[in-house]
């Protein structure tokens, strides 16, 4: 409240206690106030009113100076009522609280969640001590030495890639040449001291996507490009993070600046097609998938007149096979200093060329620029399509696998087509293990017209049995496709009136009592 000094019109002494009134020109009360006059802290009395506005005294006397400006000050520190009860209310709960605690009651309360909150600490700092105790293992082991567990339960120390290193050092000529995923370069560089395709300091996408083309292209493909650039080619297997395992991402790089490697920006045909690690038709086929799995998965064989198993770790960590056939042409010439771009003459800053040999395949690349490369002007232009069906695929991946799976048919039939009129002597292949039930299941519970069933009827209708036999040799599941009408492979031999082709289906596992959308069964179809 703002008080005037000069509208003050009474105050007094009386039995102990300060009396002050006073007329609020702002509010129209008139309000007085008294407190005690040892202590004005202390509001004895606090009281106001309507009334009309008294005349000014002037001139009185009284009460000190001291005391009159110490009755103001509490005035002006004074709140309303309803502030006053709302301390009060604070204030009271609060010396509540502190009489409770000092009761028995209280005391045990206290001691008791005391004893509560301890435990809770005790459990909790012992189970941060379990987990840095185990943790610290781990991260005490060196990078490329660690502990390990067999189906025994025996713990093992895992040596496998200082072993695969200290090999290529001790059994490889010094000028040997390492292909590998850039990820161990350094350690192929420092401990088994050869120089190695990439490292983490290889800036140049485009030569890691040519790395990585190499190892997820097919295995013919593969093996032109590394006869050219390597001697050896190291692979790390045995599960967890190795090379098949990051493939994928390995053939997303390699499509970016060789677009018809993959059949979507994504990637999505390259990798495996269910929880067992089936691979898809394209990762199946590919030169890092044969020799990662070389005469260790049902049917995996690397190809005899291509590569040379020279290694394999005691775990099965690392495989390091011997590329046969390597060009030497490709090999001199890229050891002459004549063939390096040197800044200068006389400097030390002389990148090297590709070989002449490896042109036809660098002749289908495209010229790869950052999404966030503001400078790149025009350039960037055509590949904004590219980058729209790159987030397409990852937002709608089942469209994306589907793409994939016409695009590996059509390609198939390319193959098909192609060996018919260039017919070649190729090495024979073990057949693939036999599709579970559930794949099978998943197949044929699909009606529709798709490129692979219409391939399928083609290769039936035209009686060509070396097609189809090849193609269930590397696609058994094909043998199950299904067309819109229900109808597959069974029916349409049957309809073509083909014997053998009935057999060599019978033998891939194929029943010849299923029935269409119309109920007829394969052998309906031979009556006139």
């Amino acid at each position: 409240m703002y008080v005037e000094e000069d509208n003050v019109y009474g105050y007094g002494v009386k039995r102990g206690l300060f009396s002050w009134s006073d007329y609020c020109t702002d509010c129209g009360k008139s309000c007085s106030l008294t407190v005690h006059q040892d202590d004005p802290a202390v509001v004895e009395e606090d009281t106001c009113e309507f009334m009309e506005e008294p005349a000014p005294v002037k001139n009185q006397k009284g009460d000190s100076n001291g005391n009159r400006q110490k009755i103001k000050k509490i005035i002006k520190k004074k709140g309303s009522n309803k502030q006053k009860s709302t301390f009060s209310a604070i204030e009271g709960l609060h010396v509540a609280f502190k009489d409770a605690a000092k009761s028995n009651e209280g005391v045990i309360i206290q001691r008791c969640l005391a004893a509560f909150l301890l435990v809770v600490m005790y459990i909790a700092a012992s189970g941060f001590k379990t987990y840095c105790w185990q943790l610290a293992p781990q991260l005490s082991n060196p990078s490329i030495m660690m502990k390990g567990r067999l189906g025994d339960g025996n713990e093992v120390i895992v040596d496998d890639y200082r072993e695969g290193y200290w090999w290529l050092r001790d059994n490889t000529p010094q000028d040997s040449r390492i292909m590998a995923w850039w990820d161990y370069g350094y350690q192929i560089t420092a401990i088994a001291n050869r120089t190695t395709i990439a490292d983490g300091n290889t800036w140049n996408h485009e030569h890691i996507a040519l790395l990585g083309k190499a190892l997820t292209t097919t295995e013919d493909e593969g093996y032109e490009i590394a006869r050219h650039l390597a001697d050896y080619v190291l692979i790390w297997a045995g599960g967890g993070g190795d090379d098949l395992a990051k493939s994928p991402h390995l053939a997303r790089i390699a499509n970016s600046v060789y677009r018809d490697h993959c059949s979507d920006p994504a990637c999505r045909g390259f990798g495996f097609t269910d929880r067992q690690g089936t691979p898809s038709v394209m990762m199946e086929r590919s030169f890092l998938y044969k020799l990662h799995g070389h005469n260790m998965a049902n049917g995996v064989k690397a190809n005899a007149r291509y590569f040379q198993e020279v290694f394999r770790s005691k775990y099965g960590k690392v495989r390091i096979f011997k590329i046969l056939g390597v060009s030497q042409e490709s090999k001199d010439w890229v050891a002459n200093p004549e063939n390096r771009l040197c800044d200068v003459p006389g400097s030390w800053y002389c990148p090297g060329q590709y070989p002449p040999g490896l042109q036809d395949i660098l002749s289908r690349k495209t010229d790869f620029a950052q999404l966030e490369d503001f400078n790149r002007g025009n350039r960037g232009q055509s590949d904004e399509q590219y980058q729209k069906e790159y987030f397409e695929a990852l937002a709608n991946p089942k469209k994306a696998v589907d793409k994939a799976r016409e695009w590996e048919v059509s390609r198939e039939k390319k193959v098909v087509e192609d060996a018919k009129k260039n017919p070649v002597e190729t090495q024979e292949e073990e057949p693939k293990p036999k599709p579970t039930q559930e794949q099978i299941n998943e197949v044929n519970g699909k009606w529709e017209n798709s490129e692979a069933s219409t391939l399928m009827w083609e290769l039936i209708t035209n009686g060509q049995i070396d097609s189809i036999e090849a193609w269930l040799k590397r696609e058994p599941l094909a043998a199950f496709v299904r067309s819109e009408d229900g109808r597959g492979p069974m029916w349409w031999a049957f309809e073509s009136r083909n014997q053998e082709i009935v057999k060599l289906l019978m033998r891939a596992g194929v029943s010849h009592g299923d029935t269409d959308k119309y109920g007829k069964k394969p052998a309906s179809l031979l009556d006139p």
